[in-house]
């Protein structure tokens, strides 16, 4: 690899990871004068700005950080870059998200964002991963609960469709990262005490 090229990658990397990083749900909970990291469950994902903030913003923050993992995928694929370091890309913007810098490396638990990384990664993979977090919403109402199985589904997903080794790794990479995000909401599940989603 020349030194141009390791500027070029570098470079890459630290633009997916600022880009994760940008706090969205701190930012849209502000301007409606609610700090989220205070509210509800103090997540500044998309649950708890639905709960806290309302409906239209805790979907604005789903795409937008969704957006987050899917545009530094595509745009890196669009420049004719290797899958392998598509996926190192798509995982630094999850990092973002989820240890981001604005935020003293703290964030979301990356569902969303790793959402859009694996939409532009593994689109099939997705489809199941969502059809069964589908599946747990409909039954018993638990987001944490449907997150976590979804991810816990990813590795396998992507493995079985012939997902490239880089993608593979990545993958299960980012699914053990969102499952030990979400300890607490485990806990609680576990307990019995976690909160059911009221559409």
């Amino acid at each position: 690899m020349t030194g141009v090229s390791i500027i070029y990658f570098v470079f890459l990397i630290l633009a997916a990871y600022m880009i994760g990083s940008f706090p969205t749900g701190l930012i849209l909970g502000k301007l409606y004068g609610i700090d989220v990291r205070k509210a509800g469950s103090g997540n500044v994902g998309a649950t708890n700005l639905y709960r806290t903030v309302g409906r239209k913003i805790g979907i604005i923050t789903l795409i937008v950080d969704c957006l987050k993992g899917l545009v530094p995928v595509l745009v890196v694929i669009s420049l004719g870059q290797s899958i392998e370091f598509a996926a190192f890309v798509g995982f630094s913007a999850f990092c973002g998200h989820v240890f981001s810098i604005f935020l003293k490396f703290r964030g979301g638990k990356g569902v969303a964002t790793a959402l859009g990384v694996f939409l532009a990664l593994a689109p099939m993979a997705v489809t199941l991963a969502i059809a069964l977090f589908a599946l747990i919403m409909f039954r018993w109402r638990y987001v944490s609960l449907g997150s976590i199985l979804a991810a816990a589904s990813m590795p396998f997903g992507v493995f079985f469709m012939g997902g490239n080794k880089s993608v593979n790794i990545v993958t299960l990479i980012i699914a053990l990262i969102v499952i030990l995000r979400h300890n607490e909401n485990i806990r609680r599940l576990i307990s019995g005490t976690e909160n059911k989603f009221k559409a």
